[in-house]
């Protein structure tokens, strides 16, 4: 063999061993990557926010997590009272800066109105694409508010399908868009639906609610969200979301995905 020939020998040796090393640490050929926000306690569990991104830091889901823990010994509403408890999660201190601004958990042991459709014990999911101190100015005189003009959203900021009926107007949320094709409002039980949420007709949160025995039964569902013709703040925005169990790291996933 020539001098020549065992040099470039040398060379694609070295270059394998290099691109061997890299996909070893992740870093040839790009890698997906998830960031996580801190966890906090949650029945006797926790949950947290994930964020995934391709190689390129595209954002590919925003969701949260659930150990199983977090379903057992949730609190309970005190007899012929409705009251729910919220959980505050973080956004992940590194990753894409992405349209949601934090995220809440309510859970609702009793559920919610309308009667024989929300009124089961249920998570509603909240990413709020508000701050904190907005969401808290959220103010109204009544339920019924969310059905007078001031509060319905323009229609390009509706999904087709959704409409926001009197009585979903909630102080520190927001008026509630129901799809009113959703299995549960023609005679279906509830077990995940996704709700868009508004005040002073901009948009402010994007809304899965997920009852907790659906959750107990370890689903596999996923399913496209409308969108509307556009939104109240810049950025990429979901149009699917699913909620998983994955066995193999023991979790739930409530996720947001397929962002445009």
């Amino acid at each position: 063999m020539s001098m020549k020939s065992q040099s470039t020998q040398h060379k694609l040796y070295r270059l394998v061993a290099l691109l061997a090393a890299a996909l070893a640490t992740g870093s040839a050929l790009g890698q997906a990557h998830s960031y996580e926000g801190k966890p906090v306690s949650m029945g006797n569990g926790s949950a947290h926010v994930l964020v995934r991104t391709d190689a390129n830091e595209k954002l590919t889901a925003i969701g949260i997590v659930l150990t199983p823990g977090a379903l057992n010994d949730l609190p309970k509403s005190a007899r012929g009272a409705r009251t729910d408890t919220a959980y505050h999660l973080q956004m992940p201190g590194k990753g894409p800066k992405t349209a949601i601004d934090h995220v809440m958990i309510n859970w609702e042991p009793v559920g919610h109105p309308p009667p024989h459709v929300y009124d089961v014990p249920h998570f509603d999911f909240h990413f709020y694409l508000v701050s904190r101190a907005a969401q808290e100015k959220v103010r109204f005189r009544n339920d019924a508010e969310s059905g007078q003009p001031q509060q319905q959203a323009p229609a390009e900021l509706l999904p087709q399908g959704y409409v926001i009926p009197p009585g979903t107007a909630v102080p520190r949320m927001g008026v509630h868009a129901i799809n009113v094709s959703s299995g549960e409002h023609h005679g279906q039980p509830f077990t995940a639906t996704f709700i868009y949420g508004y005040y002073n007709r901009q948009q402010t949160f994007l809304e899965p609610m997920v009852t907790l025995d659906y959750l107990l039964s370890k689903p596999s569902f996923s399913t496209a969200i409308a969108r509307p013709g556009r939104y109240s703040k810049p950025g990429v925005y979901p149009g699917a979301y699913s909620v998983k169990y994955v066995a193999s790291s023991d979790v739930y996933e409530v996720l947001l995905e397929d962002f445009k």
